[in-house]
């Protein structure tokens, strides 16, 4: 211990501990039994629910540039209307399936029976024949999965503090880039090896697989997947380890999403922070999943069309982990701005397009620092509004909606098909949208650190609906039962 106190004296030192130290020696030992409870229930069905759902995204990708593409005669801008079906339901599925997630009773089981659905649905897409069933399915899966995303960020928020937070959500996230890569890996074994079985091409045993994969993981969630601190105990937590998670982070309000949270929500400044910053993010990234599409265009194998790009999202996946992890253990503005640069750097390159393959494949690679992005947002989001589900879940969802509403009539224009793989308009699009995106973030840090500390107590008066001025509004809202007992005890733990 004595070694392990005197190395933490170096910043250096201190910092690499801190990586890896998710279970600090200071806390107490129930504490650290718990956490590990919750990083095996939350983490690990978390990341497998997050690798079947960006599976079966980047699936459509690779069957398309695989045979599908041929065979369903996709040969003009199919691929983005796909994308548009899927955008479309996303957007519409938000804020009703994220109102379900900060019902406590409801949380447990929410994502598992969604799961359930997407499994059956990667099924059917295997066996469509015509592009309309498949723009029927694309959006039927975009609905059902709109509270996966935001959902899990809610979940993660609502069980670790925020010290916590960051080295967890970066682990969660590495879930999409692990199921992109694995996607390109496993549609080159199964073009490989089952290409013709049954009579089905390799395209449709990437779907069919991926529903095996994704069932019975949905049976997993209904048995350790939590829902929320407020939801009914599950089975491997004890009682006292129950009360101790609901006491480590007080919450001032446990109803969710009414309708007061939306009048309340826009009368604050994280919404117009949070919402703005994710349409730009969105937009900012939209050309990372379109190696492929180059590497087509210079024909190269199938294979290698599979697998080069995968090596994007082993990047993103070792971003996220490592970037967000170091936003919370450093600086959060100055690990936004090295994504930031280097993504800089690739769109810049990109707009040019008249350079050596090398500086391309450069290019696109560094495109997996975006990885960092979204986690980093998003836990700074759920740190800073850590009392309130249903402020938190109600920006979460607004984000998704707003940021997928644009992008499902931007890239129409930014990047369509049909201008493959040089897209000249969307590229110089995206410096644009990269740099708005890195201001608003860096901004907005920086302004709430200091709008918080002038109203240290807001959160209290919003939660027994009283006026800033401490006066009873003209539509209160009820404190749930007992909490008015607790809010002197809590008032100091509630402003972190």
């Amino acid at each position: 211990m004595g070694v392990l106190t005197r190395a933490k004296k170096n910043k250096v030192v201190a910092v690499i501990i801190s990586v890896f130290d998710w279970y600090p020696s200071h806390y107490p030992i129930e504490e650290r039994k718990l956490l590990r409870k919750l990083d095996l229930a939350i983490l690990i069905y978390g990341c497998l629910s997050f690798f079947c759902r960006f599976l079966g995204q980047q699936n459509v990708t690779n069957a398309y540039v695989s045979g599908m593409k041929e065979d369903l005669n996709a040969y003009g801008n199919e691929l983005n209307y796909y994308v548009v079906a899927y955008n479309t339901a996303y957007v519409f599925g938000q804020i009703p399936l994220m109102t379900l997630q900060t019902k406590a009773k409801i949380a447990p089981f929410l994502l598992p029976s969604l799961q359930i659905s997407w499994a059956i649905i990667a099924f059917c897409q295997s066996q469509v024949t015509k592009n309309w069933h498949l723009y029927l399915l694309r959006a039927l899966t975009g609905f059902l999965e709109a509270s996966s995303f935001g959902g899990t960020h809610l979940i993660l928020g609502s069980w670790f503090k925020n010290e916590e937070l960051f080295k967890r959500a970066g682990v969660w996230f590495m879930g999409n880039s692990l199921g992109s890569t694995f996607s390109g890996y496993f549609q080159v074994a199964t073009y490989r090896g089952l290409n013709g079985v049954f009579g089905y091409t390799g395209w449709q045993w990437l779907f069919i697989v991926q529903g095996i994969i994704t069932l019975p993981l949905a049976f997993v969630g209904f048995g350790v997947w939590p829902g929320l601190p407020t939801s009914p105990r599950r089975w491997y937590l004890t009682v006292e380890e129950h009360a101790l998670a609901v006491k480590r982070i007080p919450t001032v309000e446990k109803e969710g999403i009414t309708w007061q949270t939306f009048k309340y929500t826009l009368s604050r400044p994280m919404w117009w922070i949070c919402v703005p910053c994710y349409i730009f993010l969105c937009q900012s990234f939209y050309w990372t999943g379109y190696m492929q599409l180059w590497l087509k265009s210079t024909g190269k194998s199938v294979e290698l069309i599979n697998i080069l790009p995968t090596f994007i999202d082993l990047l993103k996946a070792l971003s996220s982990w490592l970037g967000t992890t170091l936003a919370g253990c450093l600086s959060l503005r100055g690990i936004w701005t090295f994504q930031a640069s280097l993504t800089f750097f690739s769109v810049i390159v990109l707009s040019i397009w008249t350079v050596p393959d090398a500086l391309k494949y450069m290019a696109y690679y560094f495109g997996g620092f975006s990885g960092m992005a979204s986690p980093i947002l998003y836990s700074w989001l759920n740190s800073t509004l850590k009392e309130n589900y249903g402020e938190r879940g109600l920006i979460i969802s607004s984000m998704m909606t707003m940021g997928f509403a644009m992008q499902i009539w931007v890239p129409l224009f930014t990047f369509p098909t049909v201008e493959a793989p040089r897209f000249p308009h969307g590229y110089p699009a995206c410096v644009a949208f990269l740099f708005t995106m890195w201001a608003i973030l860096v901004f907005g840090s920086w302004f709430m650190k200091r709008w918080k500390l002038k109203n240290p107590d807001l959160e209290m008066r919003l939660a027994l609906g009283l006026s800033d001025d401490g006066e009873t509004s003209e539509t209160p809202r009820e404190a749930t039962k007992g909490q008015e007992e607790g809010l002197s005890k809590n008032t100091a733990a509630t402003v972190q």
